[in-house]
């Protein structure tokens, strides 16, 4: 298979130059896919000297010496330098090639042609030059449409993640970002659906580049790797790497000079402050999300989170935690550029948490999702205490504009092991949403206070939702809609203390017979009984469910 972006050997004895010189091939025959990086004539013994390797040499044989110790010296020289091939034509010196140089080619693996017919070698070294020139010209157009392609989905919004999954789609190989250190930054798939046995990225990169002892490794042969600068002399100059392995084919000179391109790309995008810390975090996000989502097998996810830097006690449970943003922060944090500052401030708050932590951030959704590990199950409480705190004094920090601005929703799932980690994880972002309608009155939620929340956001779009609570107190909405005082936060209270009239008078600072007052309203604008149970249930459920209805 001729390889991508070159001219082989038996392609340049197809041209039309050579072929008028009826070649024929002496020996290497199964070496004639070697790439021709240039073609040189030349007649001097010491020729060899004057090669730098992947030379096609046109000769015709008057250096090669009159003795068989001069001529297998001259062919071994040849091999050793790393020439493509020797194309010597009969006639001038040689009317058959010599025993020694065809032996001596045969032994050093360098394929040998003699031709048969006298040629212009001005006109081979042009022609082949012409499509040694053709094919680098074609390459360096295909990698600027990968590179045109990769600023557009820049300039479309998108950041480094989107970049590197562009370029992993182009491979079809795994691409893997780090730091000079080897730190792993992020990692991206070709996407799509994997052939049968592939891998996912963090397999790869816990299989064959994690492994960091006392000396980092080498990437496997055929690698791809393209340094970002990082606009500093000395250690400064290189501010991370772009590395292709390839596991699912092959990569040629065209993914080394997409890789280059892309990698300048991503030194403009890098140069803001803290960038790596939020496509870190951007990584972790998209792995905690896979896991969520049933995209990564348990039985895998312990050796990827591994990779990504978490490392739970080997007996405790793990805590799901997600955070939600309730209002888009990018208006008033600045941008792209407020995600790594919140990236920032809450790794920086939760390295007091006193518990391993796996912090991600989805910036589609607004999410911050992680995963504690517990030393037990009963220390479940005090440590999501101690996260929410953490995440609200980081998104306090990070982005202070947002002073005033309703806090973060902050739920805390089940303990669990890996097997229930995903699932629990997805229910716990699943409540989240849901909590966006419930009132900014705690720290943090439990996932299981959230249940008929959860089960009425689910149902938000079904018309018979909204018609429930307009049936159930769809007059007590429409009076407080005109009339003061409103009448559904006496309800609310009322019921969260369970018909407790002095509690409930006592928490509305009200005298009791200003509450009996509006109790009696209440009820008579519902027609209900509000110490019937059923009732009461009824009308729980539709104040709850007015906060999901659109």
């Amino acid at each position: 298979m001729e390889p991508e972006g070159t001219i082989t050997v038996a392609r340049a004895l197809g041209l039309p130059a050579l072929r008028r010189g009826l070649p024929e091939v002496v020996s290497g025959q199964e070496l004639l896919d070697r790439p021709v990086r240039w073609v040189h004539a030349g007649e001097a013994p010491n020729i060899a000297a004057l090669l730098k390797g992947g030379e096609l040499l046109l000769t015709t044989g008057l250096g090669v010496g009159p003795r068989p110790a001069e001529q297998r010296a001259f062919v071994r020289r040849l091999a050793e330098r790393g020439i493509a091939a020797l194309v010597v034509e009969l006639g001038a010196r040689f009317r058959t090639l010599p025993g020694p140089v065809v032996d001596t080619a045969r032994s050093c693996g360098l394929p040998l042609v003699q031709l048969h017919r006298e040629v212009p070698f001005v006109t081979v070294t042009e022609e082949i030059h012409t499509e040694i020139v053709n094919e680098h010209y074609a390459l360096l157009r295909q990698a600027d449409v990968v590179h045109r392609q990769a600023t557009e989905v820049l300039l479309r919004g998108g950041g480094v993640p989107e970049i590197l999954r562009h370029f992993a789609a182009f491979a079809a190989n795994p691409v893997f970002l780090e730091t000079p250190e080897g730190r792993l930054l992020y990692a991206a798939g070709p996407g799509g659906t994997p052939p049968a046995g592939a891998a996912d990225p963090l397999q790869v990169w816990e299989g064959l580049r994690a492994p960091r002892a006392a000396a980092r490794p080498e990437p496997p042969a055929g690698s791809v790797i393209a340094d970002i600068p990082g606009g500093g002399p000395g250690p400064g100059a290189v501010r991370a790497r772009l590395t292709v392995l390839p596991v699912a084919g092959p990569l040629g000179p065209v993914h080394r000079i997409a890789a280059e391109r892309t990698a300048d790309l991503l030194a403009v995008v890098l140069l803001r402050a803290r960038q790596e810390e939020e496509l870190a975090a951007r990584g972790r996000g998209d792995f905690l999300t896979d896991l969520a989502e049933g995209r990564i097998e348990a039985s895998d996810a312990p050796a990827q989170a591994r990779v990504l830097g978490f490392r739970p006690g080997p007996a405790g449970p793990l805590l799901p935690v997600v955070m939600r943003l309730v209002e888009d922060p990018r208006p008033l944090a600045g941008g792209g550029e407020s995600w790594a500052a919140l990236a920032h401030a809450v790794q920086e708050e939760l390295a007091g948490v006193g518990v391993p932590v796996l912090l991600g951030v989805r910036l589609p959704e607004g999410r911050v999702p992680l995963l504690a590990g517990l030393r037990g199950a009963t220390e479940r409480s005090a440590v999501a205490e101690r996260i929410a705190a953490a995440l609200r004094a980081g998104v306090e920090r990070a982005w202070p504009d947002r002073t005033g601005a309703r806090p973060p929703v902050v739920v805390a799932g089940l303990a669990v092991g890996w097997d229930a980690a995903g699932a629990e994880l997805r229910h716990a972002a699943e409540a989240a949403n849901a909590a966006c309608g419930t009132p900014p009155d705690r720290g943090w939620y439990d996932v299981r206070s959230l249940d008929v929340d959860l089960l009425l956001w689910r149902l938000r779009e079904h018309g018979d939702l909204a018609a429930f609570v307009d049936r159930v107190i769809g007059p007590l909405l429409a009076h407080d809609r005109t009339a003061r005082p409103p009448l559904v936060p006496t309800l609310e209270t009322y019921l969260r203390h369970a018909g407790r009239k002095a509690e409930t008078a006592r928490a509305l600072h009200l005298n009791r017979q200003t509450l009996y007052d509006r109790l009696a309203r209440i009820a008579s604008l519902l027609g209900s009984d509000l110490e019937d149970p059923q009732t009461v249930l009824a009308l729980g459920v539709a104040l709850q469910a007015r906060r999901h209805v659109r």
